[in-house]
């Protein structure tokens, strides 16, 4: 790349393209909120939110973003997918307020004459109507060439009689797809140059397809070739295998290739679980960036490296993105890991005692148990037995009933430090209900701060049955940080609430 940085734009097309993903359907005010994360906190140049023609939710959808655009002027950012059929599209488009058309030409001689039935120089006529049509309704306009990776590699000469016939007319971008995911990065490189070398002035925008795991590597092959944009998805959603992930194109980018975007990387985080929480797609836990476990050192000669100057470490902080490397507990775990786990609770143990944890440890992850930092008091107690009086929150009694036609009610007895605490709530659920009453007792009773509840997850235990455990995993808000606590049960409920004990127990220690 040289040592100049170059500046690329990314268009971000989790609304249009992400949407096609099988089972995801954004609701509109699901759809404004993406689009005001990805404009506002992202920083992304464009966004590209639907197609023209879908639905009156669509319609409804795209005219809510562009009214919130227009009022933070942001409208020229936003673009809808249109196409060639008159002024159809248009007049769709120009009712929502939006300003920009996405125009959905043919890239390929097959996709013109088998699916269109049209000869090229139709196709051309037809296209320039539209760009006419759009230039009178002052909308501008970008084209995608559909199916041009294809066109590139079986009818070329098609792709430069479209090019040709157009290159006189108001077009702003020519995008181009491999819209079924056929590209390798050498081919991304050739074609890219032979579009750049014969039109040299144009803005070419790249959209890679995820089918052969090459979208991020095709990415990068255009940015080598020139390419000016690139399209990305949050989360690499998409049709079949998805696009590129905004996450990964942008690390990449920045540290491989010194190039300048105007993405907020420490967003991306964030926005990628909003996006999880709406499309109902769960991020991978080995996802690069995002991924849950992406920040987790799990052997032990990991940590002893942090430890010395983060041997383990690369440029892929998770302070970057957001987030913070943590150190998983397991029966690869050393020393070295266990003690920066309880470093970080502040525990300190001696040699001896360390052994003695590491060995339990080591014996949990061979039954295969997860082992997580807010464990780790447990274990030390439960190994040591240091004459501790036990957990300074003791859930005493609790009685949480389900009547058909009534709001679920709790009943709890809880002893804090000596002292015992009753109080009853209804709830949304049992669990619910359960939270309530502690709550009362925590802010009511005792005038205290009470953490918030920002993440349920029910999953059955590695190795577990559907009819024996269930474990809760509960992510809580905090005093600015947040901590996960796990419970272990037969009944859901059970799991939740001693993952909840476990969490009162952790702030009383503090």
């Amino acid at each position: 790349m040289g040592k100049e940085s170059v500046k690329i734009e990314i268009m971000d097309t989790t609304l249009r393209d992400g949407e096609q993903t099988s089972g995801v359907s954004f609701v509109p005010h699901e759809k404004l909120m993406i689009a005001r994360l990805l404009l506002e906190d992202l920083k992304v140049d464009r966004v590209e939110v639907a197609s023209a023609r879908v639905s009156d939710g669509e319609f409804e959808a795209v005219k809510m973003i562009c009214d919130w655009a227009a009022r933070r002027n942001l409208l020229h950012k936003v673009e809808v997918l249109g196409f060639v059929d008159g002024g159809t599209s248009v007049d769709w488009i120009q009712r929502t307020g939006c300003r920009v058309i996405n125009l959905l030409c043919k890239g390929s001689l097959k996709h013109c004459t088998q699916q269109l039935k049209k000869s090229p120089e139709e196709h051309i006529a037809d296209i320039i109507n539209v760009v006419h049509y759009a230039d009178e309704q002052d909308i501008a306009v970008n084209v995608y060439l559909e199916d041009w990776s294809n066109g590139m590699k079986d009818s070329s000469e098609y792709v430069f009689q479209l090019m040709d016939g157009l290159k006189d007319s108001n077009i702003k971008r020519y995008m181009l797809p491999d819209t079924l995911g056929i590209l390798n990065p050498l081919q991304v490189i050739e074609y890219m140059r032979k579009m750049k070398k014969r039109y040299p002035d144009t803005h070419f925008d790249f959209h890679a397809h995820n089918d052969y795991d090459l979208a991020v590597s095709n990415v990068l092959a255009a940015v080598l070739s020139g390419v000016k944009g690139l399209h990305t998805t949050i989360n690499g959603l998409g049709e079949r295998a998805g696009n590129a992930p905004l996450a990964s194109v942008q690390a990449i980018l920045k540290d491989h290739f010194n190039a300048l975007t105007n993405i907020d990387e420490s967003r991306l985080n964030d926005v990628s679980r909003v996006v999880e929480s709406y499309s109902g797609i769960v991020i991978p836990a080995n996802k690069p960036i995002v991924g849950e476990n992406v920040f987790t050192q799990v052997a032990g000669v990991h940590a002893d490296g942090d430890n010395k100057n983060n041997l383990y470490c690369n440029d892929l902080l998770p302070e970057r993105f957001g987030r913070k490397r943590e150190y998983a507990l397991g029966k690869t775990s050393g020393k070295a890991n266990i003690r920066k786990n309880l470093e970080d609770l502040g525990l300190d143990l001696d040699e001896d005692s360390m052994r003695k944890v590491t060995e339990r440890i080591i014996e949990l992850g061979d039954k295969k148990e997860l082992v997580t930092q807010e464990d780790l008091p447990y274990i030390v107690s439960d190994v040591l037995k240091h004459g501790v009086e036990g957990d300074k929150v003791k859930l005493k009694s609790y009685i949480v009933n389900l009547a058909n036609g009534l709001k679920p009610m709790a009943t709890l007895k809880i002893e804090i430090n000596g002292e015992e605490f009753e109080e009853s709530s209804s709830g949304d659920g049992q669990y619910d209900a359960f939270v309530r009453a502690l709550r009362k007792v925590y802010k009511v009773t005792l005038g205290r701060k009470f953490p918030m509840l920002t993440n349920y997850a029910v999953s059955i235990p590695p190795g577990g049955r559907t009819d024996a455990f269930v474990q809760t995993v509960i992510t809580w808000s905090y005093e600015d940080r947040v901590f996960r606590t796990r419970g272990l049960d037969a009944d859901q409920t059970e799991a939740a609430i001693k993952a909840t004990v476990k969490m009162l127990n952790i702030i009383e220690n503090e």
